[in-house]
């Protein structure tokens, strides 16, 4: 990808990713059960990708590119969702959980550098803490005020660890599948995992209301096709640091995305974060390029 396109990527890659927030709090104001919304918003995927394939006549990939796929869904979708929702659900508040995604970065950093050969430097690192200060700034109003027992945070932590092993295993394995089969093989997985968890806990029935089926739309549309086939593609393009250092915009992203969508005011401190964490994130890519021009 040319200078051009990967700086319109991943600005799109900020916007579609943060508005998963925003279709989840739409669900959720239409009482639709997590789970539920996320069953069916894979299965509606999956649909359509499937579809997909059999209308473009695509080749299906053989078992070894499923079991790398499926595994990647399993923790990149699946798993990293499914700890953030059970988080929230067990009382953790939407600011602390995202506090604890911001992680992600520094995550993925330590272990790119040691099997990818994306080794942070210095000034990487010292932006990574910068974007998590802003992001910090940006949710300091909601941390800490559910009473939510100790354990239930180390979920939102598993979802963190989750997403950052399927983001290195993305770049890793160096998988032959194109885009739309990659998407497609990981949307069967993830939302035959889904489906699972539904039956289990009895909401999978599909939704009757009109406003959750909004929802689930809404999440297929950007957050998926939008922000998941962004994401696979610049980890892809540009590696796993990188990726993962954009995501650093997300929580200033969905204050501005919810105070357009639902009115609710944006503090200070918000402002602030936002800026900080942009800071942060200009840090590390100029330091990545730099670094790569060296």
């Amino acid at each position: 990808m040319g200078r051009t396109a990967i700086v319109v990527a991943s600005i799109a890659l900020v916007i579609t990713w943060s508005s998963g927030f925003v279709g989840a709090e739409l669900a959720a104001r239409a009482d639709g059960e997590p789970i539920t919304v996320l069953a069916w918003r894979f299965v509606v995927l999956a649909g359509i990708l499937v579809a997909t394939m059999l209308v473009l006549r695509r080749r299906w990939p053989g078992a070894r590119s499923w079991l790398r796929q499926g595994a990647i869904a399993l923790l990149s979708q699946a798993g990293y969702l499914l700890m953030i929702f059970e988080g929230v659900r067990f009382g953790v508040d939407g600011g602390t959980a995202a506090l604890i995604a911001a992680l992600q970065p520094m995550l993925v950093a330590t272990v790119a550098g040691r099997f990818l050969g994306e080794r942070a430097n210095g000034w990487m690192w010292f932006g990574m803490v910068v974007g998590l200060a802003g992001v910090a700034l940006v949710v300091s109003g909601q941390i800490g005020g559910s009473g939510a027992p100790l354990w239930a945070h180390a979920l939102p932590l598993v979802g963190v660890l989750c997403l950052a092993t399927g983001t290195v295993l993305q770049r890793r394995w160096h998988m032959h599948d194109d885009l739309l089969q990659t998407i497609t093989m990981q949307s069967v997985v993830a939302g035959a995992a889904f489906m699972l968890v539904a039956l289990v806990r009895g909401h999978a029935a599909p939704p009757t209301s009109l406003a959750v089926w909004g929802a689930v739309l809404w999440l297929v549309v950007l957050a998926s096709l939008g922000g998941y086939v962004l994401y696979v593609t610049v980890t892809r393009s540009h590696g796993a640091t990188f990726v993962s250092t954009m995501l650093y915009l997300t929580p200033p992203t969905t204050m501005l995305w919810v105070w357009l969508f639902f009115g609710v005011p944006i503090a200070p401190l918000g402002i602030a974060g936002l800026v900080v964490a942009a800071v942060g994130v200009a840090i590390v890519l100029t330091a990545q390029r730099r670094a790569s021009a060296a």
